[in-house]
């Protein structure tokens, strides 16, 4: 039998192919834009269908928001931050380099 991979050797492996980091730096933000979404809107006390009312889209595109499944335009995270009642802010920060 042949020796087993460990998950971090296997993620190495996967996180060295071209291209891999900046796939997983864009998966990275659109789970954290969706989860801050999902955090106000609870705090609001709204449904998905009620954000989605507010903001002028369908219910199932706050849902797949929220899940991390799409990459908003600067645009649609405007009319979510109104609807949310917050001030969208959009910054750059370096980058931190693994030593």
């Amino acid at each position: 039998m042949g020796e087993r991979t460990s998950w971090a050797d296997k993620r190495a492996e996967v996180m060295g192919r071209p291209g891999a980091g900046a796939a997983y730096e864009a998966a990275r933000l659109r789970f954290e834009l969706g989860e801050a979404v999902r955090h106000r809107r609870e705090e609001l006390g709204l449904t998905q269908a009620q954000l989605a009312e507010r903001a002028g889209l369908q219910q199932p595109a706050i849902a797949r928001f929220e899940a991390g499944g799409t990459m908003p335009t600067i645009p649609m995270l405007e009319r979510l931050a109104e609807a949310l009642e917050v001030r969208l802010s959009v910054q750059f920060q370096p980058v931190r380099k693994a030593s």
